[in-house]
């Protein structure tokens, strides 16, 4: 059983442990760097002061402290004393949370709680690579989300600016406000453009689920011919650049709404929806095809054989053997083809008109026209809905490999 971070008595070399949280710090310190500094030299200076600052702080907590608790506490007191040095509560909050994970840091290296939970056997490199995978995975997954997580804050900046102020910066909340929020339910523009969003994403979600699933359902079947050939032409919307699409489907619909408009006699708005609907719909389908093929490759193809010997007809064997099987994977193509439709700005571009002017479209038109902080909001609000929609996608894809028997229930 593994000691307590504070019983455990043989530590690591004192030069070990400042070389490494110097490093750690100095990483962190290059990040900062790179983003502040206004030339080498001051990147240069950024980088050296935060790793000899961290090296001083480390000698001293080891020095002063046989143990973690009273280090962390300690620390935690520094930083909000620094925080309230700066004049804002909400810094010495962030002070003490940052103090805390300094000095856990610093005993975690110095007294070798990181092998706590590895293998005794290995070696010393064994480990720097175990931490190294990890590390640089986190350095990923930090690069691809820290854009998104910039936009989280700046949507309840109380100034209509892009970018942080000095009152957001010391986490004073008059530097905070709901007012964008407000701007987008109550503007009619915005309102507008969110309906149209949530009219033509469903309708596009149910045409690409119903004629992606049986698309690939036929595809999965052994005899039909030249079934690697028709995928590659039904997932080719995926593949081929959005703008090419746009501007084929822009000359294909067109041809379309005249014959509705003149031979018919629908209304051009009308006209337009269905248009953007279809276009939407074409690029859901892809998403459909691979999910549920994907799904497909562990049904078990004896038991639509043993409901054709009872007795059940075709439709009756899909809906009441197959679809509840796949349904997981139907489900998820559904939730990607609707992601794909919500957010999709470039086709409804070409296709649609300003009746059929949807968020993403509202948005561009913000961001060039008028530049205002609403977007911000709304960018927001669309994460939101994008992070429950992968949570339930998630587990969706788990409860398929539950049903497939690919995992222990």
């Amino acid at each position: 059983m593994a000691k307590p971070l504070d019983t455990i008595s043989m530590p690591v070399s004192l030069p070990f442990t400042l070389s490494l949280v110097g490093l750690l710090i100095a990483a962190l310190s290059f990040v900062a760097g790179v983003s502040t500094a206004a030339n080498f030299s001051q990147f240069l200076l950024t980088v050296m002061a935060g790793a000899g600052l961290a090296i001083a702080f480390a000698y001293a907590l080891i020095s002063l402290f046989d143990s973690a608790r009273p280090a962390m506490i300690v620390s935690a007191l520094l930083g909000c004393a620094i925080g309230l040095a700066l004049g804002s509560a909400g810094a010495a909050v962030l002070g003490i949370i940052l103090g805390v994970i300094a000095a856990r840091l610093v005993f975690w290296v110095h007294y070798r709680q990181y092998r706590r939970g590895l293998p005794t056997y290995l070696t010393s490199n064994q480990v720097l690579w175990h931490y190294g995978f990890r590390s640089i995975c986190g350095a990923i997954f930090i690069f691809l989300i820290t854009p998104i997580l910039v936009v989280l804050p700046l949507s309840f900046n109380a100034e209509d600016f892009f970018t942080f102020t000095p009152e957001m910066l010391r986490f004073d909340p008059e530097g905070y406000s709901l007012k964008h929020y407000r701007d987008f339910f109550t503007n009619n523009e915005w309102q507008r453009s969110f309906k149209n969003s949530l009219i033509i994403a469903p309708i596009a979600t149910i045409i690409s689920v119903s004629l992606g699933t049986l698309a690939a359902i036929g595809l999965s079947q052994s005899h039909v011919p030249f079934r690697r050939a028709i995928m590659a032409m039904l997932i080719s919307p995926m593949i081929v650049p959005l703008i090419i699409s746009a501007t084929g489907m822009f000359f294909f619909y067109a041809s379309i709404g005249n014959w509705l408009e003149g031979s018919l006699g629908f209304n051009k708005t009308f006209v337009g929806y269905i248009k953007v609907i279809l276009a939407h719909a074409v690029l859901g389908i892809p998403f459909v095809i691979i999910t549920v093929t994907a799904t497909l490759v562990g049904f078990d193809r004896s038991l639509t054989r043993a409901a054709a010997n009872m007795g059940a007809n075709p439709v009756t064997t899909f809906f009441k053997v197959q679809m509840p099987l796949i349904l997981p994977g139907v489900i998820s193509g559904g939730l990607f083809a609707f992601i794909t439709s919500f957010d999709e700005v470039v086709v409804v571009l070409f296709v649609g008109s300003a009746s059929q002017k949807t968020l993403p479209w509202q948005m561009f038109i913000g961001l060039r026209e008028q530049i205002s902080p609403t977007i911000l909001a709304v960018a927001t609000i669309l994460v939101v809905i994008s992070v429950c929609l992968l949570t339930t996608l998630e587990l969706l894809r788990r409860r398929s490999e539950r049903l497939r028997g690919m995992t222990p229930s």
